[in-house]
């Protein structure tokens, strides 16, 4: 499905992709930011409190799990109908079976204070979320660079009402931590102007808080 010239890759570029898709590329890299963070903490050993770094990737897992959960059960779904030569949706659900039994391992090591074991699960964590984007990207991007606009803006709005309320309040933070001013624009067009403004502010202030264990 690609022209052979478009790079459909969020780690690599995501001003190659359209403007209304940057906000799933974002998602994308988000989460490589993040499992390079907890890589990087587990390394030079965690200070602070061992709580508070199992409550943020608390957050980063709920972000994820419903992620891909809203992929499996949304949106796979809409393009295996939509889009004629669609495939990859099996590996990419096994892909997402197999990080919810790394992230498992994670909070299973976080939450039992084994210090020890948490480099090499983050490790894990980290090298599993780039191979699975690796696979993903390649076949979905370009699937939903061909939707139409402003269809493929009504199954985000499917995707995203999906989201439970303790995602819904980190997501907009989350998304633009970091990201570059354009993707940042063109993805806070697309956001409701009140929803846009709680998340600059309070929900903006509420996520730095919970920064610290990994910075």
């Amino acid at each position: 499905m690609s022209d052979g010239t478009t790079v459909w890759s969020s780690e690599q570029s995501l001003g190659a992709l359209p403007e209304h898709i940057r906000g799933f590329g974002l998602m994308h890299v988000a989460m490589r930011r993040d499992a390079a963070r907890l890589t990087a903490v587990a390394a030079r050993g965690a200070s602070g409190s061992p709580a508070a770094l199992a409550e943020w990737f608390g957050r980063l897992r709920a972000v994820i799990d419903w992620h891909h959960h809203s992929e499996d059960e949304i949106l796979w779904p809409y393009l295996r109908d939509r889009v004629a030569g669609f495939e990859g949706s099996g590996v990419l659900e096994q892909d997402h079976e197999a990080l919810d039994r790394t992230m498992s391992r994670v909070a299973g090591v976080l939450a039992a204070g084994r210090s020890s074991e948490l480099p090499d699960a983050a490790r894990a964590f980290q090298g599993l979320v780039r191979e699975h984007l690796g696979h993903e990207e390649p076949v979905v991007f370009p699937a939903l660079a061909g939707l139409p606009v402003q269809e493929y803006l009504r199954v985000e709005r499917r995707i995203i009402g999906s989201a439970p309320g303790q995602v819904m309040t980190y997501l907009q933070p989350w998304m633009f931590d970091g990201a570059d001013p354009a993707s940042v624009r063109a993805v806070s067009a697309t956001i409701p102007a009140p929803v846009r403004l709680l998340g600059r502010t309070v929900l903006d202030r509420r996520y730095r808080r919970t920064l610290g264990p990994v910075l």
